[in-house]
């Protein structure tokens, strides 16, 4: 099945193209786009474009140009612009937040330049200062508490953790401008496959947020807005994507810029690792789970203490405090990228937070009821499977990286068991785990950190049996 490719990227190009009448080569186009994207992903999507007769291509090769169709030639390439924007869901703004986008809509050169504001962190006293209302806080409570009272940190996200996995990591990554569709997230994420004509970043970003959840799940009775959980987060989503690999999981000591942003970062590396001290240390002492994950989405980019990878760190830090009092997860989901961005911009020119609230708060309202009918779908989990999970996760995954052929595995699991599980839980253990190799195909054995080649070796051990 081919690979759909977003309207947002195709619009782009198209907009690109618009302004050669003439005809643009492939290299002009690619340095125009706003987007830096790699020559073989444009090639795929300009042929997309001819395809769709929505481009015309002279010439062969290298010596190619393409120009605006007959059809297409009719939309303004303002219209093109605004299409991806319109086909997003509108998010209901406050007075206070209207007036921030409009601000920060301005071209940048009509916006004032304005550095860090120490006094804008300085003013904040946990408990006693509130970016939230307390009927905003209350709402958020009541929408996002699954029934679930009693259980241990992390229980409600482990219950739904293949869904959050995919529905996180996709929607954190299209933020930052990942063109992967749900589709391909969930094809790259269960199966390993990466989508064809997309760049490898694209996949190691979405990689990395797989990584970074699982981390903050797994750990849930550990992590905290503390350093260890701060800097391994950072270093989890910039693996393998920063220009200096040892930037990863370290505060910054680089002078750093934000693109079509009047905002000149902290550039002193004591005042940014004391900043960072001080955010943590505030952020720790909040009470209320909804005000903390809100605060750390607020005051982290602004900081700005890593080389890059800020907002993908804050996005992920505000579902801590959720994963930890078993609250319905923060995924982002269908939150329109433009209206995101302005909301930071928002925080970083103005140090004003209404915009982001809307967004924060609208967001968390979508998440919830996802995740509510998400939870329904599954059913009840199985306290047994629940409370072993763990070591059903060791020994199946152990099982078939061996790999373990079918006349073996009665007596692997055995002995297995018989050092690891309460007696009076081992034929029961032994019996689900039984089941679940049974159950193994190709389309949910990355549950168990299981590769594809791992797998595949494992299915011929398996049926040859």
């Amino acid at each position: 099945m081919a690979n759909q490719i977003p309207d947002d990227a195709l619009y782009a190009i198209e907009e690109v193209v618009h302004r050669y009448p003439g005809g643009a080569s492939a290299q002009e186009i690619l340095r125009a786009l706003a987007v830096p994207i790699p020559l073989r992903t444009l090639q795929y999507r300009l042929k997309s474009l001819v395809t769709r007769n929505r481009l015309i291509m002279d010439g062969e090769g290298r010596w190619a140009r393409y120009r605006i169709s007959h059809a297409a030639a009719a939309v303004r390439p303002a219209d093109l612009a605004a299409r991806a924007e319109a086909e997003e869901p509108a998010i209901p703004l406050s007075e206070a937040g209207t007036s921030i986008r409009h601000y920060v809509q301005r071209e940048p050169e009509a916006r004032k330049p304005v550095g860090y504001d120490r006094k804008f962190l300085d003013r904040y006293r946990p408990n006693v200062s509130f970016y939230l209302t307390e009927q905003d806080r209350t709402h958020l409570a009541a929408v996002g508490r699954p029934q679930i009272a009693g259980q241990p940190a992390g229980t409600y996200a482990k219950q739904i953790l293949n869904r959050l996995l995919i529905d996180l990591a996709w929607n954190s990554s299209r933020l930052e401008g990942n063109t992967y569709s749900l589709l391909d997230t969930k094809r790259l994420i269960e199966l390993g496959e990466e989508a064809e004509g997309r760049a490898h970043l694209e996949a190691q970003m979405i990689l990395n947020h797989k990584d970074a959840i699982e981390f903050l799940v797994s750990a849930a009775d550990e992590i905290g807005f503390n350093r260890y959980t701060i800097l391994n987060l950072h270093a989890l989503l910039a693996n393998n994507l920063l220009a200096d690999p040892t930037a990863a999981g370290r505060l910054r000591y680089i002078a750093v810029g934000i693109e079509r942003s009047t905002f000149h970062p902290l550039e002193v590396p004591q005042l940014i690792e004391e900043c960072l001290d001080q955010i943590l240390a505030t952020a720790a002492a909040i009470a209320d789970p909804f005000e903390q994950a809100f605060f750390i989405m607020v005051q982290l980019p602004y900081l700005q203490p890593f080389d890059d990878v800020n907002k993908r760190v804050s996005r992920l830090a505000a579902n801590i405090p959720l994963i930890r009092g078993n609250l319905s997860p923060l995924s982002f989901a269908d939150v329109p990228r433009r209206t995101y961005t302005d909301a930071v911009l928002g925080v970083y020119e103005l140090t004003k937070i209404d915009l982001l609230k809307d967004v924060f708060i609208w967001a968390y309202e979508r998440s919830a009821a996802r995740y509510v009918a998400v939870r329904q779908s599954l059913g009840e989990p199985d306290p047994f499977r629940l409370r072993y999970r763990t070591q059903l996760r060791e020994i199946i995954a152990g099982l078939v990286r061996a790999p373990v052929g079918r006349k073996d595995t009665a007596a692997r699991i055995a002995a297995w068991s018989s050092a690891a599980i309460d007696p009076a839980d081992r034929q029961q253990f032994n019996h689900v785990v039984e089941t679940e190799l049974a159950s193994l195909h190709e389309g949910n054995f990355a549950r168990y950190q299981i590769r594809p080649s791992e797998f595949a070796a494992w299915r011929e051990v398996w049926g040859a049996a």
